[in-house]
């Protein structure tokens, strides 16, 4: 079997717009949650949303290239660009090398709505235009992404909830290291827009905290209220290590762990026993030991009945082990289509900055997590070795482990 490696990373989303100033809003424990009045006009019960910039591609991306890019699509292009610019991969390489493209995406709502506006005042599919189309499906940011940098290797998009794109990170680490791909770019993109989250705002799934935005988002404490969407998106090049060492490029670090399971339950009902079975299979995979394991990013979302079934589950393994654990989505709130793949890039750039990221707003930890070590402010660590889980309606489970290489 091929060992993988991680080349390259992206981000845009709502602690920043690059690897660089995300690595400093995690060191600080910096919030990107504000209000959006827009939510509360449209009808929201809570305002309350990561705060994304949209990116300006005028200048970086002709108009024929921007026609058919949605939200997210824009947010997948930034994060991808900074990716391979930091694995040293340029157009040429691009033309002539295979890579591959896997990203994790579950709707692009705005598109949908806008056209069917048009039908509805015009009853005219021909002023529709092409656009609409290839933004509107769920693969938009893969075929986008593939469109954009010729990519001609395994091209698909993951639609697995809030586990897309940690599952789409271990597809193509699975891919990989079988030997049908050298390399692969792998990811996650989240639209934040009025339109996206408001059937999720429906089941009053969201946190009421709108008078402190930046205290709202709570992971495992007691005084939980619910979730804060957000979005943005992240990248990664992955890719077999000995391909990226014949091309000179830098290793941030080593994949070595997968881990999937289903509930088969409820279709929002969490369960510490499909987290267990996801988290030991990636244990496995990778031929560690829970002891071995120095963090792990939580999938805690800042739900009542989410984080307990998840602490449950940590507490089973991790109970008495050394382990740090946070979730960063304190900070970020809940990237959902993106979380898994943000969440392993965020872990990435605490094991090479020696740091751990604080758990913020955990004032009354819940009595689940009392046994477990709790970041509750950012800790200077060596991190060798990092497990990051991602959990999805349905009882879709998905948990990644990296190891550093020295």
């Amino acid at each position: 079997m091929k060992r993988v490696v991680v080349t390259g990373i992206g981000l845009w989303g709502c602690l920043g717009k690059n690897t660089q100033e995300v690595t400093e809003s995690l060191r600080a424990g910096q919030s990107g949650i504000g209000l959006d009045s827009a939510r509360l006009e449209y009808g929201y019960q809570s305002g309350l949303t990561g705060i994304v910039e949209r990116p300006k591609l005028k200048g970086l991306l002709d108009r024929r290239m921007r026609t058919g890019l949605p939200e997210e699509g824009e947010y997948a292009f930034m994060a991808s660009k900074e990716a391979f610019a930091m694995a040293g991969i340029d157009e040429d390489y691009m033309f002539g090398n295979e890579i591959g493209c896997i990203f994790g995406n579950d709707s692009s709502s705005t598109p949908v709505i806008e056209a069917a506006r048009i039908m509805e005042a015009k009853h005219d599919s021909a002023l529709l235009g092409s656009g609409y189309i290839f933004q509107s499906m769920n693969s938009t940011v893969t075929m986008n992404m593939s469109t954009i940098f010729h990519l001609r290797g395994v091209n698909f998009t993951v639609s697995a909830a809030c586990a897309s794109g940690s599952h789409s990170i271990g597809l193509g680490y699975m891919m990989i290291k079988q030997g049908l791909q050298d390399m692969v770019l792998c990811g996650g993109a989240q639209e934040v827009n009025v339109y996206s989250m408001a059937t999720f705002d429906a089941l009053g799934a969201f946190s009421k905290r709108m008078d402190e935005p930046e205290r709202a988002s709570r992971p495992f404490d007691r005084d939980r209220d619910g979730l804060i969407p957000s979005g943005g998106a992240a990248a990664l090049v992955l890719e077999d290590r000995d391909h990226a060492i014949g091309r000179g490029a830098t290793i941030l670090c080593e994949v070595t762990g997968y881990g999937f399971s289903s509930n088969g339950g409820g279709i929002s009902q969490p369960s510490d026993d499909g987290s267990v079975l996801a988290m030991q299979r990636a244990m496995n995979d990778a031929g560690i030991a829970a002891g071995q394991i120095d963090y792990i990013n939580a999938h805690a979302t800042s739900t009542p009945q989410g984080d307990m079934f998840e602490a449950k589950a940590l507490a089973r393994l991790f109970g008495n082990e050394r382990a740090l654990i946070s979730s960063t989505k304190g900070m970020t709130g809940h990237e959902c289509w993106m979380a898994g793949a943000s969440e392993i890039v965020y872990s990435l750039l605490m094991m090479r900055g020696g740091f751990v990221a604080p758990n913020i707003n955990l004032e009354h930890p819940d009595e689940e997590v009392t046994h477990l070590r709790m970041a509750t402010q950012a800790e200077t660590a060596d991190v060798r070795t990092v497990l990051s889980n991602s959990f999805g309606f349905g009882g879709t489970n998905s948990a990644l482990i990296l190891r550093r290489i020295d």
